[in-house]
């Protein structure tokens, strides 16, 4: 999943978290995690002053941001100190499935 600005929204993207107002986060969602956007509903979360929203996998390539090879790297490095032992190897795999899966699988989106 990945947080982007509004603007860069459009149609066909599926929302990875509900989207609340942000004047009151605790009212019912504006829209529920799953919604496919559409034209309208971007303008419509425009309208009341949304700024951010989560989709699903990695869709928008913002600058600076880390690729998932980046990433992967990252967390072998993290990891390379303890590579022998077993479980440290289970809960390595386990991050770099999260990892895949929060970046949209192997390609990033």
């Amino acid at each position: 999943m990945q947080t982007i600005p509004i603007a860069l929204a459009e149609p066909e993207m599926a929302l990875a978290r509900d989207v609340r107002r942000t004047d009151n986060p605790q009212a019912p969602p504006i829209c529920g995690r799953g919604t496919t956007l559409t034209e309208s509903l971007i303008e419509r979360l425009k309208n009341l002053g949304i700024k951010s929203i989560t989709v699903e996998g990695h869709p928008v390539v913002i600058e600076g941001e880390k690729t998932l090879e980046d990433l992967l790297a990252d967390l072998d490095h993290r990891f390379s100190k303890v590579a022998n032992v077993p479980l440290m190897g289970r809960l390595q795999e386990i991050y770099r499935k999260n990892i895949i899966r929060s970046m949209g699988g192997e390609g990033g989106k």
